[in-house]
């Protein structure tokens, strides 16, 4: 049998004789299988003592409700036991569950304080490369630009200069 959860492998693994018993006849008797079976062993039993095919219990079917008698008195602490485990398994499960949330969530916290200082290094870098790009376009108006200069003479004719 294989358990994923870590909390369920340790429980199976130091699980006592008594305790794995326990779960494996609880699981049986709450099943489908059980009950079909219970049901079939309780049918042929009335039909075969009520027509008399063997007649060790004729009606009211005293031995068969001592049967059910024992098995309820065998059962209820075998369905204690096993409801204990459970609730030791869920309990032991959730304690696991926290453990990983906080583990999580110190993850989080890491990554989170990580994107903020990367925010604010991009915001550095914005407030840079705004400094850099002013100080850039003051320089280049300072620069007169090629339609603000004046003409010079001869510049901008197609005639040829005359000889």
């Amino acid at each position: 049998m294989t358990y994923r959860h870590p909390v369920n492998r340790k429980l199976a693994e130091e699980a006592p004789l008594g305790s794995r018993i326990a779960d494996k006849v609880t699981g049986f008797m709450g099943s489908w299988r059980f009950i079909i079976i219970q049901t079939f062993i309780v049918g042929l039993w009335v039909a075969g003592n009520v027509y008399l095919i063997f007649h060790f219990d004729p009606y009211p079917f005293i031995f068969l409700n001592l049967a059910f008698s024992t098995q309820a008195a065998y059962a209820a602490p075998l369905i204690l036991l096993a409801s204990n485990r459970a609730a030791v398994r869920d309990r032991m499960t959730l304690e696991h569950a926290a453990g990983q949330a906080d583990v999580e969530e110190k993850q989080n916290e890491r990554l989170l304080r990580g994107n903020t200082e990367i925010l604010k290094k991009v915001e550095e870098l914005e407030e840079r490369i705004l400094g850099l790009e002013k100080h850039i376009l003051e320089a280049v108006e300072g620069i007169p630009h090629e339609h603000d200069r004046p003409p010079t003479p001869g510049a901008g004719t197609s005639d040829p200069p005359s000889a």
